[in-house]
């Protein structure tokens, strides 16, 4: 059986629509048509050789963007649906959330932000996506971009932070005062979830990370390890560290479902009836207890003009997922193995970063137009040329330019 919206989730038929009005297509929603829009954009194929956090040359089997950001679709979909959120919208959100990262992952963006700096600019991953999916990607004769629904470019926009209105007045249209739907907000809780327990796997597999480091450190890990070893006693040590790691992402998932609803309940003072179909009403004698509850719908608009985020973990699975996290940036992202990988992105970027400065002849035909042009600063013309490059076309272009 097929269980119908929230009354609070993004309904298709009330988007705000597209910038540029499109006919309906016969057998697909407009939030189905943007994520087809989006898995066939160049900047979605480029992510397959973009570095999440180890780059391709230490092994095929480690994850990168792509392969990431499907996990995270994954997830999303799975919480979406026991939400009784827009599965649509949220698979959408999910895959696009990354389409704006450089190469080099955080060591790239980090950089490139810092170079972006010294001329009086930044670099925001959220930002760069939505120049792509409004300007960069030209696939269609009537207009530039993708041309998305609005509910998508909001996504991509605030899924993960809160926009200070009066910093960005270029934003206003999509209600940095408000916060964004229950879909958009699930997408950094994914995401979270998502990294934390694949970092795990991709470290352990290339031993920059032992068995016995992870259990003392990650102590939901060391619970469930216990559990396991009891169960498969005689299954190899990476066969019982998968198990672990399931389920620990099983019960990271469940509590994010059901404290979020627990939040959503409590925040608007729920009584929860007309979410559970199959649950019995009060009895007169409980009718003291839901005297004071919310009878009405929450809405939509209830979810926005909220003060807070509603999509989260527990506190106790929260400090879970934070120790974890903690653990990970200890002693895997800064690790002395990856040092060299750092430093390399680092001076990659920043050396051509500095010569396109210098040089803007040398750089593609599209990209000299608009340094001419003078309609953009040259560091974003720059900067939009290096953040949409895969780890191995930078590489390339180090060579090419700045090589021996």
């Amino acid at each position: 059986m097929i269980q119908s919206l929230a009354p609070y989730a993004v309904h298709v038929e009330h988007s705000r629509g597209r910038r540029y009005p499109e006919p309906p297509h016969p057998y697909r929603n407009d939030f189905q048509r943007d994520r087809d829009r989006v898995i066939h954009s160049r900047a979605f194929r480029r992510l397959e050789a973009k570095t999440q956090v180890f780059t391709g040359r230490f092994s095929d089997h480690f994850r990168n963007r792509l392969t990431h950001t499907l996990e995270v679709a994954q997830i999303s979909r799975t919480i979406a649906a026991q939400l009784r959120l827009n599965v649509d919208l949220v698979e959408t959100l999910a895959l696009v959330h990354d389409i704006g990262h450089p190469p080099f992952g955080h060591a790239g963006e980090k950089t490139l932000d810092t170079a972006m700096r010294r001329h009086g600019l930044f670099f925001d991953h959220n930002l760069h996506a939505l120049r792509i999916v409004e300007d960069f990607e030209q696939r269609y004769a009537a207009f530039r971009g993708l041309n998305l629904t609005f509910e998508v470019r909001e996504g991509i926009i605030k899924h993960s932070r809160d926009y200070d209105p009066a910093q960005f007045p270029e934003l206003s249209e999509y209600w940095l005062d408000k916060r964004p739907p229950l879909e958009a907000q699930l997408i950094d809780a994914t995401d979270e979830l998502a990294y934390n327990t694949a970092d795990l796997d991709d470290g352990y597999e290339a031993h920059l990370l032992t068995l016995e480091q992870i259990t003392e450190n990650v102590p939901v890990f060391a619970r469930f390890f216990a559990e396991v070893e009891k169960l498969y006693p005689a299954a190899p040590k990476k066969l019982q560290f998968n198990e672990v790691l399931r389920r620990i992402l099983d019960r990271w998932v469940g509590d994010l479902i059901q404290n979020t609803q627990a939040q959503i309940d409590t925040a608007f003072n729920t009584n929860n009836d007309e979410r559970s179909p199959g649950r019995s009403r009060p009895g007169d004698d409980e009718e003291s207890n839901t005297i004071s509850a919310r009878h009405s719908p929450v809405t939509l608009d209830d979810i926005c003009a909220h003060p807070k985020r509603l999509v989260g973990l527990s506190p106790e699975v929260e400090a879970e997922r934070a120790e974890t996290k903690e653990f990970l940036h200890r002693n895997l992202y800064y690790s002395p193995a990856l040092q060299p990988e750092k430093e390399d992105a680092e001076r990659i970027i920043a050396q051509l970063f500095d010569l396109w400065m210098k040089r803007p002849e040398k750089l593609p035909a599209s990209y000299q137009e608009k340094t001419k042009s003078e309609s953009e600063p040259r560091a974003r013309v720059v900067c939009d040329y290096i953040a949409g490059m895969t780890d191995t076309y930078i590489y390339e272009q180090y060579e090419k330019y700045c090589g021996p």
